[in-house]
């Protein structure tokens, strides 16, 4: 089968055509005509498609990727994000109505909430792709709760990348989000005292090499101490410092 390709309104340097399907077939005629050297794989048949713009092409060759290999949650989202961050599309809103037509406003909906994940974890998981939709959504829904820094500083200074050790880390932290109520509106009539202001603490970075952040658990709360400063020393303060906060007076 011929590859399908559109005209560029303007070459990118030797560039004047855009692959709208076929990245396989092209694949292998260009590994075989290194490997042979055989004019029969210097050239591939192609049809010249003629979308109605970038933003056609584009949406164009997410169906034929549809069509071949089942996109994860992950990619279909964070393809949206990239339509939208290189201005292919005016919004996220609008890259996932363009490329993906056909779903549902439910679907839909859940797609501009995986493209919000990609946007804010974007190179810290490992192996998003992996990630199942009801996986990407819990994530999706603690970033907007307000644990977007503590999930990227627990992926950023964990020892392990393993998809699965990942997981684990962040469940702690998705369970945590998930039992906060939701916040009431200030009500300037209402009496009685306020909540302090940026309460609760989740996490402190009191110096470059050293960061501190709360973690909720079945059995009560646990606090990490990573970096380089995180030493068994400063910890014996620390341990000083509680007894002598919360000890008998």
């Amino acid at each position: 089968m011929p590859v399908e390709l559109w005209r560029l309104s303007e070459p990118r340097g030797a560039h004047r055509y855009g692959l709208i399907s076929g990245l396989r077939r092209l694949s292998v005629f260009r590994s075989m005509h290194e490997l042979t050297g055989e004019s029969r794989w210097a050239a591939i048949p192609a049809l010249i498609r003629a979308p109605a713009s970038y933003a056609a092409a584009l949406s164009a060759m997410v169906e034929e990727n549809e069509i071949r290999c089942q996109l994860s949650p992950w990619e279909r989202g964070r393809i949206a994000w990239l339509a939208q961050r290189q201005e292919i599309f005016p919004t996220v809103e609008a890259a996932v109505l363009g490329l993906y037509p056909s779903a549902t406003r439910q679907k839909r909906n859940r797609l501009h909430a995986v493209a919000r994940l990609a946007e804010e974890l974007d190179g810290f998981l490992t192996a998003p792709e992996r990630l199942t939709e009801r996986q990407c959504l819990r994530i999706e829904s603690a970033l907007r709760a307000g644990y977007g820094s503590i999930i990227r500083v627990a992926l950023t200074e964990s020892r392990s990348a393993e998809p699965e050790t990942q997981w684990q880390l962040l469940l702690p932290i998705l369970a945590e989000a998930e039992s906060q109520p939701p916040e009431a509106p200030a009500n300037p009539l209402a009496g009685g005292a306020s909540p302090r202001s940026g309460r609760p603490r989740r996490m402190l970075k009191p110096r470059e090499t050293l960061t501190i952040r709360r973690e909720m658990t079945r059995d009560g709360w646990c606090l990490h101490f990573t970096g380089r400063h995180a030493t068994s020393a400063l910890l014996d303060e620390v341990f000083d410092e509680i007894e002598r906060l919360l000890g008998p007076e």
